[in-house]
């Protein structure tokens, strides 16, 4: 099992957080993602919310919301599983992921 790198949150700007949900489709991954709370496959996040993408989609929107440091993922044999920052994104940018919900 092996992490993928993302960045430190003390790089992070929130125009760049601002900018990755901005978008539906990530918008709506983040706040499935919050309710999942905890490591969940990339292809699984999405199920119940509605929303149908392709893979390279998905793995497009995954990597901009890792790039602006709102989701951890981590490699387990062929699945990527994802959690959200939460706790770090709470001390960087407080109260911004309570007003997502």
């Amino acid at each position: 099992m092996s992490e993928v790198m993302e960045p430190a949150l003390e790089s992070v700007t929130i125009d760049s957080v601002l900018s990755a949900l901005a978008d539906p489709i990530r918008l709506t991954f983040v706040r499935a993602l919050d309710t999942s709370g905890d490591w969940t496959c990339g292809s699984d996040v999405l199920r119940d919310s509605g929303v149908t993408i392709g893979k390279s989609t998905l793995s497009h929107h995954v990597k901009v919301l890792r790039d602006a440091g709102l989701i951890r993922t981590r490699v387990q044999g062929t699945r990527r599983l994802m959690m959200l920052r939460y706790e770090e994104l709470e001390r960087r940018f407080p109260g911004l992921l309570n007003l997502l919900r």
